[in-house]
């Protein structure tokens, strides 16, 4: 196992029935599970913000 996979933390997560069909689907289509699908989707949008946020504060 990776040492960032030892490292991560578990939380429950309450989602809308149909965001999760959404997301299922998406995962698939993707080749993810729906955890990694998630994980993907929030570090991007994590990075995506942090740029925003620099590019705002120059």
């Amino acid at each position: 196992m990776a040492e960032h996979e030892k490292s991560k933390k578990a939380f429950v997560l309450r989602l809308n029935p149909d965001l999760l069909k959404e997301l299922e689907k998406w995962a698939a289509d993707e080749f993810r599970s729906v955890n990694g699908q998630i994980e993907f989707l929030l570090t991007r949008a994590v990075k995506e913000h942090r740029n925003k946020n620099f590019k705002d504060s120059k």
